[in-house]
């Protein structure tokens, strides 16, 4: 008998086993957004772990007994989202990290995790949040792994047995060499590449710096206010006391420098994003000639989007600045890997520190990202990088101006942030961690404050979509009309 004709199917077209999806839940003319949403899910509660291939699009559309379109649009959705990645003939593969809430945080109390104790960042950190708005992450999500792979194999075939030995406490001489072209390139500094010491972070440049000054009678640093409250913990654990200095809208108030020595983000001042200006930049110049002796931390100069490059302080002033700068912005912070500049007489001191304490940076690494700068990987993926976080920028601007109108805006230039001020005296330390409890991640200004002042909150958009963005932001517009009512 011919079962081809006049029989219907029995096969189900409008479902699948992957994830039990079953498209007759989409809405009408929204099947993309909800395959999207769909997926968004299960990579959240962990259903799709990171490392996961998703199906091709041509099979999940065939099992749906939807068009390839609509799967393709929800795929590029969340390539968008930075929740999965393309890999080429590997798929597309989930490169985010599924959010676990533990009750035991939500909600959580603001006398236990923002108070400003030293291990405040670690316990932030570890805190779940369904949106973190952390400042200073760029999208992690976009970390060229395909170019790291590359270039790793490409270091590995031209070492020798030699080069896995122990290597010099200064860092690699090859990336020294590359971290000077790429400063050459890109802040307009001029040094040698003998005049380099690799560092983990700037955090560890913080630590050496504060060893080679008591060592030669400097045992103060003043630090801009408002300013980074972890730099301001670095320095004072190693030894030295910080003094606040005020921060108005041309950048640190110079006339009030006191200190021999002091702690500057000029090119982006955190967290108020402001640029130190012409005038300032020459009150500071004939600060440092009398003596004065300036740490510049160069954290996100690369990352500009509505203003030329602010040169580097150390280009005008190499003997009177010690320049610190990292990957942590531009790649990830997990790779640990910065540079530090310091005038001729601290050099040998310097390196002493370096060496005891913990004999030089691992050596691969820093051959591998030496590889990605002298390469042109390293500009192309900055390129890419200004183009999505200005995007992202411009969706959290417009998602305070809806959510927060009355909130001031300060710092949208540059950088990886925002800093946003209110006039309505609201506490921004429990509104952080309101906001925590509601699985929204942020930053009270007042932590990065020593002096009295207007409250806010500094806030991230590198890491974040522009959708989760604007769901953040409306939690936290909601939290701030709740304690005016």
């Amino acid at each position: 008998m011919n079962r081809s004709k006049g029989q219907p199917s029995h096969r189900a077209i409008t479902g699948s086993d992957f994830l039990q999806l079953d498209v007759r839940e989409a809405p009408a003319g929204g099947r993309s957004a909800w395959l999207a949403e769909r997926l968004r899910g299960a990579i959240a509660d962990g259903r799709l772990a990171v490392g996961s291939r998703l199906p091709a699009t041509r099979t999940l559309a065939a099992e749906l007994g939807v068009s390839r379109g609509v799967v393709t649009e929800a795929y590029q959705r969340l390539v968008e989202d930075g929740h999965v990645a393309g890999r080429g003939r590997g798929g597309t593969v989930v490169v985010a990290v599924p959010v676990t809430p533990s009750p035991a945080l939500v909600p959580t109390p603001a006398d236990v995790v923002f108070e400003p104790r030293p291990d405040v960042f670690d316990r932030l950190r570890a805190a779940p949040a369904r949106i973190d708005l952390t400042p200073g992450v760029p999208d992690l999500a976009a970390f060229p792994r395909g170019a790291w792979l590359r270039a790793e194999r490409a270091v590995l075939g031209g070492l020798s047995a030699p080069d896995f030995g122990y290597g010099d406490p200064r860092g690699a001489p090859p990336f020294r060499l590359a971290v000077a072209n790429w400063l050459a390139r890109n802040r307009g500094i001029r040094v040698d590449a003998d005049d380099v010491v690799v560092v983990s972070g700037v955090a560890q440049a913080l630590g050496l710096l504060a060893t080679v000054f008591r060592a030669h009678g400097v045992g103060e640093v003043a630090v801009e206010d408002p300013g980074s409250l972890g730099a301001r913990q670095h320095l004072q654990h190693s030894g030295l006391t910080t003094p606040p200095v005020p921060v108005d809208e041309n950048g640190v108030r110079v006339d009030a420098l006191a200190s021999p020595a002091v702690l500057l983000t000029p090119a982006h001042q955190f967290p108020t994003g402001v640029v130190l200006g012409g005038e300032r930049r020459r009150e500071l110049m004939r600060w440092a000639g009398e003596g004065g002796l300036i740490v510049e931390d160069d954290y996100d100069a690369e990352h500009r989007y509505d203003r030329p490059p602010v040169p580097a302080l150390r280009s005008m002033l190499p003997e009177r600045t010690c320049y610190a700068g990292s990957i942590s912005k531009l790649l990830a912070p997990a790779l640990r890997i910065g540079w530090l500049l310091v005038p001729g007489r601290y050099r040998r001191d310097l390196v002493d520190a370096k060496r005891y304490a913990d004999l030089g940076n691992a050596v691969l690494p820093q051959l591998v990202l030496g590889h990605l700068m002298g390469s042109g990987e390293l500009e192309r993926h900055l390129r890419l990088l200004r183009r999505r976080h200005r995007t992202r920028r411009d969706a959290m601007i417009g998602a305070v101006n809806r959510h927060l109108p009355s909130a001031r805006v300060h710092g949208a230039a540059a950088g990886l942030h925002l800093m946003v001020t209110f006039d309505s005296p609201v506490s921004d330390v429990d509104l952080a961690a309101e906001a925590l409890a509601r699985g929204v991640k942020v930053q009270p200004l007042s932590w990065h404050r020593q002096r009295p002042g207007p409250p806010g909150l500094v806030l991230g958009y590198g890491a974040r979509s522009a959708g989760e963005i604007e769901d953040g932001i409306a939690v936290i517009g909601e939290l701030v009309r709740g304690t005016r009512t």
